[in-house]
């Protein structure tokens, strides 16, 4: 069993941008260890519940996207997401997430994420929807990222008070990446996502296995939240020891 006091945000006092988070569902499945273990890299360990690793799929809006000196724009500002993920720690025992590929709908999102973050973002074309108590979230890659598809509706339910396993899938607040063979790591902080059950009512996706990781199996496990406003710091370096 995790140490969820671990899951809790570093305050970002100088904040490189500012994000919302808004309309995010959190579609999870369980996955041996042997399948994800070569796809995380060898300075990371997987972060385990239950013995088990755990691959999300995550698709959301961006809002408010900003630096701290500039407002918030109406086109480049907001936009539709979708990432695919695991959970790992460094040697030091940081909670963080380890993207496979991240979709969005603004390509200069992605050319500035992939320059400056060096994450795997792809430009895709997007639409969320929501009516009442559904969710839809569609998406296909463009030219030239390939044609990965994901079109899901959910149904959301009630409130929830989050237990172990929901912590442990959704309150992480440092993602990893590699720049220049190097570990780095990005920050964010934010509130407590405020949880909802859910269900799926339709999932039609291939992002899962377009990313890298072998196919899930059965069905997720789903959360919804209406979103959080986060703070982002600029990334470091892991440090070497």
């Amino acid at each position: 069993m995790p140490a969820l006091n671990q899951y809790a945000p570093d305050a970002v006092e100088s904040p490189l941008m500012f994000q919302g988070w808004k309309l995010v569902t959190f579609l999870h499945w369980r996955y041996p260890i042997a399948q994800i273990r070569p796809l995380v890299p060898p300075d990371l360990e997987l972060d385990l519940f239950d013995g088990s690793a755990w691959v999300g799929l995550v698709p959301f809006v961006v809002t408010q996207l900003r630096s701290p000196f500039i407002p918030a724009l109406p086109w480049i500002s907001q936009f539709p997401e979708t990432n695919v993920r695991t959970y790992v720690r460094d040697r030091h025992g940081k909670p963080s997430i380890w993207f496979f590929t991240l979709d969005t709908a603004r390509l200069p999102a992605v050319l500035a994420a992939r320059t400056f973050f060096r994450l795997p973002y792809r430009w895709a074309r997007m639409r969320v929807g929501r009516s009442k108590d559904i969710m839809q979230y569609e998406s296909v890659r463009r030219a030239p990222f390939g044609s990965a598809r994901n079109r899901a509706t959910i149904r959301i339910g009630d409130a929830m008070t989050a237990e172990d396993l929901d912590i442990f899938l959704t309150a992480r607040f440092r993602l990893y990446t590699l720049w220049g063979g190097r570990v780095a790591f990005v920050d964010a902080e934010h509130p407590p996502w405020p949880l909802h059950r859910a269900e799926v009512i339709r999932l039609e996706q291939n992002l899962i296995e377009e990313s890298g990781v072998p196919a899930a199996a059965g069905s997720p496990l789903v959360h919804y939240s209406p979103g959080v406003d986060a703070r982002i710091a600029p990334p470091k370096y892991l440090p070497l020891f």
